[in-house]
């Protein structure tokens, strides 16, 4: 690690994905320089934040911009990142700087855009019916599909998980929703905020195919590809992951 970088004053604030809060997060910070003023507040619903009584994007935006400090750096993994795109759009004031982990500002396959298929989005919302705990391990495990030390990973990920109550219901379903239906491509291109994006190449959610695609909707941003990384580059590959982050923290 570089002892000799200068670190930004501006706030570091890392948003979680679905299903998870904001201990997924824990391995991280005990290995990210101790000077950094980091935040990892809970998505509405999930960890220990109240559920809004409706999961539409502008309430959930509403009530972690609260949250988020003025002039922040904030990252976002996975559904994470697709809100930091909506908060950067809509709340220009509480990004200085996006970055994107493992995120899409359209996770959905569309024409010449590539996603996740309809097919798996319906049948994790037929599963949440039926058992709750049960879904979210699961997606558990695909978050560290594909990576050489997948077991730790998801040992990782559901002590983070278990560590607090499981989310509510309803921020499930309405996350999915938003994954489901958010297209934030035109607003994505049209920030004003240096953006950066972190892929894992073997990554099953997120294809590390929309590298050039983002990089046709937003020519300035910087994008590093983990070559043995799936979708949760920051446990899987965490040093690999630092090396990459801390050039983009710097004052």
């Amino acid at each position: 690690m570089n002892e000799q970088l200068k670190f930004s004053q501006n706030p570091l604030v890392f948003l979680h994905g679905w299903g998870l809060n904001h201990q997924v997060w824990s391995q991280l910070m005990l290995a990210l320089p101790t000077e950094l003023e980091i935040h990892t507040p809970d998505l509405p619903g999930f960890g220990l934040s109240p559920c809004p009584a409706s999961y539409d994007i502008d309430s959930v935006l509403a009530q972690l911009a609260e949250q988020i400090p003025a002039q922040s750096t904030v990252v976002g993994w996975s559904l994470g990142g697709l809100l930091a795109i909506a908060l950067a759009s809509r709340y220009p004031d509480k990004v200085k700087k996006l970055g994107l982990i493992a995120s899409s500002p359209c996770f959905m396959a569309k024409e010449n855009w590539p996603g996740m298929e309809s097919r798996v989005m319906l049948q994790f919302a037929g599963q949440l019916q039926q058992d709750l705990a049960l879904t979210v391990e699961r997606f558990l495990a695909i978050q560290a599909m594909g990576s050489s030390t997948a077991r730790q990973d998801i040992k990782l990920l559901k002590q983070a998980v278990l560590s607090l109550p499981l989310p509510c219901a309803l921020a499930l379903q309405g996350g999915l929703e938003l994954l489901a239906t958010l297209d934030l491509r035109q607003e994505f291109a049209a920030l004003p905020q240096p953006v950066f994006s972190i892929l894992g190449r073997l990554d099953s959610l997120v294809p590390v195919a929309i590298a050039p695609l983002l990089q046709k909707l937003q020519p300035g941003i910087q994008i590093e590809i983990l070559q043995k990384s799936s979708h949760a580059p920051f446990i899987s590959h965490q040093q690999e992951f630092i090396s990459l982050l801390q050039p983009h923290l710097s004052a």
